[in-house]
């Protein structure tokens, strides 16, 4: 009695974790992923695509360092190569200073203000630019 009493109070545990997972989604409101409290990066069966660390570096599932989102908002690759910029006004530019798109306020944006995706109020800016850069819309 007492393990069952333990697995389901564990279960409750690992539920309650999924739903204070941070969504992100398509311009259809179709799920794409999750950002946990923890920076882990899940796909939207939960199989961990990566994490974004507190320092903004950017893994990989198996750890592998994909790039970096630094605080001044430079995106960069493994091999610190300028892949763009991101600004706390939610500009996201490429390495030429080109507009990309926007990331503000839950909203994901191209450069002609097309919705692309949707993020809860709950992720911050710069993690949901890091994850749309890095984990699903850049392949």
């Amino acid at each position: 009695m007492k393990n069952s009493k333990i697995i389901i109070i564990a279960l409750c545990v690992l539920a309650s974790l999924r739903f204070t997972a941070q969504k992100i989604e398509d311009a259809s409101y179709r799920t794409l992923g999750y950002i946990n409290d923890n920076g882990k990066v899940e796909d939207a069966s939960y199989r961990t695509l990566g994490y974004i660390n507190t320092n903004g570096k950017v893994e990989d599932a198996s750890y592998r360092t994909l790039g970096y989102i630094n605080a001044n908002g430079k995106i960069e690759d493994a091999s610190y190569k300028t892949l763009g910029y991101y600004n706390t006004s939610g500009k996201v530019e490429d390495a030429s200073y080109r507009t990309l798109g926007y990331v503000k306020d839950g909203k994901v944006e191209d450069a002609s203000y097309r919705t692309l995706g949707h993020y809860n109020k709950n992720v911050s800016d710069k993690n949901a630019a890091a994850a749309m850069f890095f984990f699903f819309f850049v392949k």
